[in-house]
């Protein structure tokens, strides 16, 4: 699934899910506090702790739909700086 700093990120812009409850990979992000001021606070908190940058075509509301959808897509960019980074 995903790594710990991911699921401490996630907590930390999720306002309404209590601190016992599962991070379940179908939450919906939504519904437990996430807006639209929340996406942009995550978007850079990711991209610092991840030292990656979100491209244009995956930045939509559908990405943060979800954590699943979003490790999804995080995981896909760090994959793809990798590679990068081993074939310049």
């Amino acid at each position: 699934m995903w790594d710990e700093q991911f699921e401490i990120l996630m907590r930390n812009h999720l306002p309404f899910l209590p601190a016992d409850e599962e991070l379940l990979p179908r939450l919906d992000l939504k519904e437990f506090g996430l807006d639209s001021l929340g996406v942009v606070d995550l978007l850079v908190s990711l991209e610092s702790a991840y030292g990656i940058r979100l491209t244009d075509d995956i930045l939509s509301m559908d990405t943060f739909a979800t954590p699943a959808v979003l490790w999804d897509a995080l995981s896909g960019i760090q994959n793809a700086t990798v590679l990068g980074a081993r074939n310049p």
